[in-house]
């Protein structure tokens, strides 16, 4: 997969797709394999703001029951169970326990976790009722003042979902879709009240032109009222709120996911390769989405809640391995209450009658069903322009990696070939059935990884190659994950460098700007 530059600047397609993150991917692959003209541009990198910035979770959204929305919950579980079967090597089950205190909290949860398993239609284990003792001998973190047990249930775990987007954007590549980053639409094309297209602007070389589209896609996440703001000179008539959610890296505290009762809302201690992410926080916020940012109080704030409401993990400042933050972008719908209470929906916009002919936005929502909202992208786009398409394989066709029957199985298989190599079972999950391309002609010394992520300088060799990494940010944080547990050491990064800037003919003074580039990632926002 290439930068379609040549492409972009002079074809006509039947959809640009402004956004590369989870809903402009899926969009791209499911009008790409329905026979559409595609386009997609990202301003960065493909899932380099809200699609990474998360829990790392494909849920079903259990607490959305207490707001009675059983159609979000149906389909958030249906979609959990889709990611789960295209993607086995990147969405894997994960058990959770939520510890309670008093009989009636058990009853209440126990009707709330049956009607999930119900909806669920049997993905997943059902859940089940752990006595005190047996919580405690399973999790000893849950040593809390009144605990009377614990009900385990099941929801999903993304190992990396920069790479479930990325592998979205393959496929849609591998059927025809012009796709490039680091290009940021700066402007609509509109004429008569219908688009025509984008003027973009290439953030790597300032250079600026046309692309010409019968339709438009905007897909920007929290950026998606603001850039139709800008790129129309108009207000739009559906607006987004904005919440902030930081997430703390710490060393492991359980091996199971903990969901805990923390006054209005809810704390999670999230085991992930090897380590616990602490989620999260939901704040309002009304700032630029590019400014937002992890402050020392957002911090001391998440911790605090631990220390009250998880006392045995004895968490300190000292345990912060890595941080970062996002923003939800949410569909006002009315509804009182801060942010955490507001809806998770997901809305798809036709503009038409704002004078936006052609023009869709693609609102709110979350990472496990931007599927869905993509498959409803694709059939309003194909309606309005009258074609009459194929029908949606995203569901049932697995991404391109996750083309085996069994990963066990695979792994056992890809051992055999290249024995003795520790970093195999991290490189399968990042690559699943992709990984013997990574490996094609690699030597010994391409696969000892560079640190604890397991990730290895056959796969640089191999982003290069085939998925567009273009910065240095672009391949430590998103193609591999060597960035996502701190800052990586100077002599890791120079050599990375060293590799990216042979390829791709970087001077010394680029390749110092690239890795000076990594700083803000590991800083505090004054």
């Amino acid at each position: 997969m290439q930068r379609a530059l040549t492409r972009l600047s002079s074809e006509t397609f039947d959809c640009l797709i402004v956004g590369g993150g989870a809903t402009g991917c899926f969009t791209a692959r499911d009008a790409a394999r329905r026979g559409l003209s595609v386009a997609l541009v990202e301003a960065k990198d493909f899932a380099s703001a809200t699609s990474a910035h998360n829990s790392r979770l494909a849920h079903g959204g259990l607490r959305y029951l207490r707001n009675f929305e059983i159609g979000l919950v149906r389909e958030s579980l249906r979609e959990r169970g889709t990611l789960l079967k295209i993607a086995p090597h990147l969405v894997r089950p994960l058990p959770f326990l939520l510890p309670i205190s008093g009989l009636g909290e058990r009853l209440k949860l126990a009707a709330g976790l049956t009607l999930y398993d119900g909806l669920a239609m049997r993905q997943l284990p059902g859940h089940r009722w752990i006595g005190r003792k047996a919580a405690l001998e399973r999790e000893p973190v849950l040593a809390m003042d009144r605990l009377g047990g614990a009900f385990e249930y099941h929801d999903a775990q993304m190992y990396s979902p920069e790479r479930i987007a990325l592998e979205n954007l393959i496929d849609a590549d591998a059927h025809g879709a012009a796709i490039a980053n680091h290009l940021s639409c700066e402007t609509l094309l509109l004429r008569d009240g219908r688009a025509e297209g984008a003027s973009v602007r290439d953030r790597l070389t300032g250079d600026v032109f046309d692309i010409r589209a019968r339709s438009v896609v905007v897909a920007a996440g929290p950026w998606a009222d603001l850039f139709l703001e800008k790129a129309t000179g108009k207000a739009p008539a559906h607006r987004l709120i904005r919440s902030k959610g930081i997430h703390l890296l710490v060393p492991q505290i359980s091996r199971s996911a903990l969901a805990i009762e923390a006054g209005d809302g809810h704390l999670f201690a999230l085991p992930w390769r090897g380590h616990t992410l602490l989620a999260t926080t939901d704040t309002p916020f009304a700032g630029d989405p590019a400014t937002v940012a992890v402050e020392e109080s957002d911090i001391d704030a998440l911790l605090g809640q631990f220390r009250k409401f998880l006392p045995a993990a004895g968490l300190t400042r000292e345990h912060v391995q890595a941080f970062y933050a996002g923003l939800r972008p949410l569909v006002a719908d009315g509804r009182r209450g801060g942010t955490y209470d507001a809806s998770r929906r997901a809305e798809l916009v036709d503009h038409a009658g704002e004078g936006l002919g052609g023009v869709f936005s693609a609102l709110g929502g979350k990472w496990t069903t931007s599927r869905a909202l993509a498959e409803t992208a694709t059939d309003a786009v194909a309606a309005k322009l009258g074609r009459k398409t194929g029908r949606c394989t995203t569901a049932t066709e697995p991404l391109p990696g996750g083309r085996f029957d069994d990963f066990d199985l695979m792994l056992r298989g890809f051992n055999i070939t290249w024995p003795g190599i520790a970093a195999l079972r991290p490189m399968a999950h990042m690559l699943g059935a992709r990984l013997p391309q990574a490996l094609k002609g690699a030597r010994l010394t391409d696969l000892m990884p560079f640190n604890e992520s397991g990730d290895t300088p056959a796969q640089i060799s191999f982003a290069l190659d085939q998925e567009m990494a273009l910065t240095l940010e672009d391949m430590v944080m998103r193609r591999t994950s060597i960035g996502q547990f701190g800052p990586p050491s100077a002599k890791i990064l120079d050599r990375i460098a060293d590799q990216m800037a042979t390829h791709l003919g970087w001077d010394a003074a680029r390749k110092a700007r690239e890795i000076e580039s990594l700083a803000p990632i590991y800083e505090i926002a004054a």
